[in-house]
Parts: C-alpha cells; structure tokens; sequence
C-alpha cells in the first residue's frame, strides 16, 4: 500500500508492506520542491510523475506494490457542510446533499465525483460533502497509468488531520480546534469542531523575524473572535517544527490551551502505532508525516469512504469502471486448500477400513483403567490483586503543573510500578474521573481507597478495552 501527498511544493510517501501478523513494515520518502500543484490549473504531467518515482523508487524498491491512495489539498476539493435529520433514510442522504450542493456551487453531477463524511451524536447528524473536478481526476489517472500504478482512493487533506485528533474529542462537549502544521518558516490549518471541518478555507502564513508563531497564532485566534464570534477552544499542534514545544508556555503566549500532537498520538494511537515497524529501526517522522499517518487511520476506520465509485441520485453506489470477476488470492488458498484436505481425510478413512488396526492399539495390550477417588472440594482464598502489574496511565486536567507527576509518586508508595503520566485533553476538568475496563472493575474500589485521602468522589466512566492501560485517572481539580 502507498499513501501518497501532494501539495504546492511538497511530496510525501508513506510505503506499507505487509508481513506476517497483519504488522506493516514502512518505509517514508518527503522532499520539497519549487511548484508540484497549482489549484485550478493542470500540472506538469511529467514532471509529477518523475518527481513520484524519485520518491517510490526509494520505497518501493522491488515495484511489487502498485495500489496508492492520494491525499490532495482540500482546495481541490468542493465542499458543503449541512445537517441532515436524523431519521432520515441513510438512501436518501446524498440526494438531499446533493440539492444543496447543486444550488450553492451551480455544477452539476456529471462534472465531478463526491463522496460524504457523516458524523452524529444523540442531538444531530452531520455531512460533509466532498467533490473533485473530473478532470482533475483524469489528469492524476493520466499520471499513475504512466508510473503503472492503480490509484485506490482519494482523501482529502483535512479528514486525514481530523483522524488524528477525533478520538480526544467527547460527545457532550462541544469544541472549536485549531489544526496548525507547523515547518520550518511556514504554518498553516484549518478549523474543526466535533463533526468535522467548519470551512474549506486554508490559513496559510510565512514566519519571519518579525513574527514569531505564537504571535501569529494570537492574531487569528482574536480575528476570529471579534469578526466571526467563535471561540477557539484547543490548538492542536503539529509538524515537525512542534517537536520542542513547551506545552504549558505556548499555551500562555497564544490564549488558547494547547495540545501537542506528539502526545496526542502516543495516549490515543498506541493501538495503530504497534503495528507498523519502521525499517533499519529508525523512529518514523509522524509529525512530518502527519497527513499520511492521519490517512492510515481514515482508511482502517473507514473502509468503504470512497471517491472512485458512481453514486446516483438514490444515495446508492455502482463502480466507476466495468471489472471483470477476479477472486482474491487468500480465497482462491482457502479453497485450494479445503479441497487438498478433504480428498486427503477420503483416502486416510479408507486406509483405516481396509487395513487391520496393528496390535498396540487393540484393548488386550493397554493397561486396565484404575479409578482414583475424587478429591474433596475445598474452597482456596482468593488471590491477592498484585499491584505492580496494574497499568495505569495519569492525566493531569487541572491545569496545575506536575500535578501527574506527583500522583504518580502517591501511587507508587502505594505499590503500583506501571505508570504513565501525560497532559489531559484539557486543563478544565473540576471533578477527577476514573476509567477503567469492564473487565477490571475489581480495581476500581482499590485504587479509590489509594486515592481517598485526596479526592472526596470520583467520576467513573468505562474503558475501551482496546487500550493498553487498566485503569486512566484523568485529575481534576478537587484533587487535593
């Protein structure tokens, strides 16, 4: 699998290989250059291709790989946001996108391909309609075909950033975030809430001596207030100038709380992280990357967004391009190999009838069976919870600095070793909170009779059980 990136100036390459254990081994290639893309414009047909091949040249050595999945600027995409009942028939959705769209953009269907990203809680349910120009389409087809490769899918920029934070959003707070990329002596980002993207348009700025980014960053977070009336509420902050950012500093300097991507990633991604291996051991550049790692987890959570399928005005999909009946490899073994079996239990079973059972098996040779008494049954203490081996992360939401530090030393006079500390998704939690999985609710009363002396009640909330920890303790601040 190659996830590709394009932009005005930038090539990224994220090189999947799959091997036993459903694990990848990636490999990444990036590299800047004067102009790849202009919006609205043709490219350089040979020249992106050369530029594509440099980069897959160097990850894909053996050429065995031909699918890619491209993830485009979101100015090549046409965009709407609408909400939709939420009764509403999942057939009749895109029709009735499709008329707002129709109306707002004045194009017709026949000239682009769209498809639709929905997000929904118990109050409303969002879509957010993305088209591309058909053309646009068959000049990066006319590219790939030179290269020979298939190109799988398309993802637009934003989603892929969306991905890379929507598991720190939770469905009874309503949130306004800030996507910032930050590199070298540019930024950029856009904006999200908790169903999505709020606008297409791109903030875009050059950083010089004059200005530094917290300065910038200031400057649209009051814009934005005084002419828009919206409140920013996070600042998620990415790219691989981010990598030195203090936390607690930047979140002063700029007046918005701030969440390093890094530690976003490292609390909330774990689960897709363990399954890449990065080759010659090096660390892989996520920040750098970020689009294209955002894209990995777009394409494992939403398997069937795709732009290359034909919708007609009934919500429901028919493929693009006539293909022709081909049954995959792991089926085409799975019969194979069902077949071999079965013939080979036929000729084993007609052995076993025509042939004599051989003497060490026949009831004259084995031993006659003893009976052994039952023992009696007496009930065993139960065993005694070992502290050390409960995981435990601790996020500090009170805003108090090396707060979670200094649980984490309570806990460990406490007999716990397994600890984790990091920052909360906010600094505005009143009430500590504790999760735990559903598994594990035995720990629960343990770690509240550790914690009481400090905390009076506790708000208990179920954990994933796909998390690699036991137990999360989020600080409030009616921590003691």
């Amino acid at each position: 699998m190659i996830i590709l990136y394009l932009n005005q100036n930038q090539i990224k390459i994220l090189f999947f290989k799959k091997t036993v254990f459903s694990h990848y081994e990636v490999n990444y290639f990036e590299k800047n250059h004067q102009t790849l893309l202009i919006n609205g414009q043709k490219p350089e047909i040979d020249f992106l291709a050369s530029a594509i091949k440099e980069g897959l040249d160097k990850v894909n050595k053996n050429q065995l790989d031909k699918e890619v999945y491209l993830i485009l600027p979101q100015n090549f995409f046409i965009f709407l946001r609408t909400e939709v009942p939420l009764d509403i028939a999942p057939s009749a959705i895109y029709s009735f996108v499709w008329e707002k769209v129709k109306k707002q953009h004045q194009i017709e269907s026949n000239q682009l391909i769209s498809e639709l990203f929905i997000t929904e809680n118990q109050q409303k349910k969002t879509v957010n309609f993305y088209g591309i120009n058909l053309k646009n389409l068959e000049n990066f087809q006319q590219i790939f075909n030179l290269l020979n490769l298939k190109l799988i899918n398309i993802i637009p920029e934003t989603l892929t950033y969306f991905k890379l934070f929507e598991k720190t959003l939770r469905s009874e707070k309503k949130e306004n975030i800030f996507f910032v990329h930050y590199h070298q002596k540019e930024i950029f980002g856009y904006l999200f809430d908790n169903f999505g993207l709020i606008g297409d348009e791109k903030w875009f700025r050059q950083i010089d001596e004059r200005d530094s980014i917290e300065k910038l960053i200031k400057e649209k977070k009051e814009f934005l207030e005084k002419n828009h009336q919206l409140k920013i509420n996070r600042l998620i902050l990415s790219g691989p100038a981010s990598e030195n950012i203090r936390q607690d500093t930047f979140t002063k300097n700029v007046g918005i709380w701030t969440n390093p991507l890094k530690k976003i990633i490292i609390n909330f991604y774990q689960d897709y992280l363990k399954f890449l291996m990065v080759e010659n051991k090096e660390a892989l550049p996520i920040l750098s990357l970020d689009a294209c790692f955002g894209a990995f987890v777009f394409l494992k959570e939403n398997p069937n967004f795709s732009f290359l399928r034909k919708r007609n005005f009934y919500g429901t999909k028919t493929p693009a391009i006539k293909k022709t009946f081909n049954i995959k490899k792991e089926w085409l073994i799975f019969f194979v190999s069902f077949i071999l079996s079965f013939l080979f239990f036929i000729f084993i079973s007609n052995i076993k009838i025509k042939t004599k059972l051989p003497s060490l098996f026949t009831k004259s040779i084995l031993p006659a069976p003893t009976t052994t008494p039952l023992p009696s049954f007496t009930p065993t203490p139960t065993t005694a919870i070992n502290k050390e081996k409960i995981r435990i992360k601790i996020l500090n939401g009170s805003g108090i600095p090396g707060k979670a530090s200094s649980v984490k030393d309570i806990l460990k006079e406490k007999g716990y070793q397994e600890i984790l500390t990091g920052n909360a998704d906010s600094f505005e939690y009143e009430q500590t909170e504790i999760s735990v999985k559903k598994e594990k609710t035995n720990l629960l009363a343990i770690i509240k009779e550790d914690l009481k002396k400090y905390v009076s009640s506790f708000k208990v909330t179920a954990l994933s059980e796909e998390d690699p920890s036991d137990i999360i303790v989020i600080i409030g601040k009616d921590f003691k």
